[in-house]
């Protein structure tokens, strides 16, 4: 026997053990689909496709919906979809705050709690004094008054659109250029080979916190909103009447770390989501188990963890 086979042999008669009883008394979810929306994001990608493999492994059937953020969340909001794991606060309140206060969506998690979403710079530029957003200014010539952006409507275009229109942080003077997000990385990292100042927009979890040695600026005046997290959002229908899947939805909490490697793996190094989730699970069960303690299979008949580890060989 070796070694992976001995981890799955001692973690399935630990999951016996302890949620054997919860197996023979909890009662199947009223569905045995749970379907997803997903922006086209790495993150939330390869997010979704790991609770993907280890729902289908526990028996339900899932199905994902990839749209825009906005839609995906309109159709949350309606139940033609049930969960969306890829919902940034604060910087998508205005949309988000309406519809959970209406009812139509539920907050479930935050499933990665320590996420950011700020304006970044290399460390060479950190080491150089500019630690805030306040300092920006006092080296505007170095940075040719360019903040680098992503795509036109982005909230976080719109914040420094904000910032300078009104004169924000002394950066009246400036401007924000929006592009791709691969056309900013690719500008970023040519300045960074070169050793240039450049400050652009930065989000964790994501592969340029890998690649780069890059800084979040402070931000005294909270323009951005004070700390980010990734949250899952809910059909509240769904999880009045699938409180097993709810559960494994509410317990799948990540790093940045975490979720940055398979960012790397899936949108940097190209290799598929589903090879990327498929290798992160058999090599981090100990983690999936704490997702999937007291969850059964679909129809209650057993833990979720044995179905899981069956399923890989197990």
């Amino acid at each position: 026997m070796n070694r992976f086979q001995n981890w799955v042999a001692h973690l399935t008669a630990a999951a016996v053990l302890v949620v054997a009883t919860v197996a023979s008394a909890q009662a199947a979810d009223a569905s045995s689909r749970v379907t997803f929306a997903a922006a086209p994001w790495p993150g939330v990608t390869v997010k979704t496709q790991v609770a993907q493999k280890i729902l289908e492994a526990a028996g339900y059937d899932t199905k994902v919906t990839s749209a825009s953020w906005t839609i995906a969340l309109q159709g949350v909001a309606r139940g033609d979809i049930d969960t969306d794991l890829g919902i940034w606060m604060p910087t998508q309140k205005s949309t988000v705050e309406p519809m959970v206060k209406s009812g139509k969506i539920k907050l479930l998690v935050k499933n990665v709690p320590d996420a950011q979403y700020d304006v970044v710079v290399p460390d060479y530029v950190w080491n150089a004094g500019v630690h805030s957003i306040a300092d920006l200014n006092k080296h505007a010539d170095k940075f040719d008054h360019r903040i680098y952006g992503i795509e036109a409507g982005n909230d976080g275009n719109q914040v420094m659109i904000d910032a300078i229109k009104n004169n924000t942080y002394d950066l009246g003077d400036w401007n924000l250029r929006p592009s791709s997000t691969a056309v900013m990385l690719t500008e970023a990292g040519r300045k960074i080979d070169k050793k240039q100042w450049i400050v652009f927009l930065g989000w964790k979890p994501h592969w340029m916190n890998i690649k780069y040695n890059l800084k979040y600026l402070h931000d005294p005046k909270q323009i951005w909103g004070g700390g980010s997290a990734v949250y899952t959002a809910i059909n509240p229908a769904f999880e009045k009447n699938n409180p097993n899947a709810t559960r494994f939805l509410k317990q799948m909490v990540v790093s940045s770390k975490i979720q940055s490697g398979w960012v790397y793996d899936y949108g940097y190094k190209h290799q598929s989501a589903d090879k990327v989730a498929g290798q992160w699970i058999k090599n981090h069960m100990g983690t999936v188990a704490k997702w999937l303690n007291g969850v059964t299979t679909a129809d209650g008949s057993a833990p979720a963890l044995a179905a899981l580890m069956k399923s890989m060989g197990g």
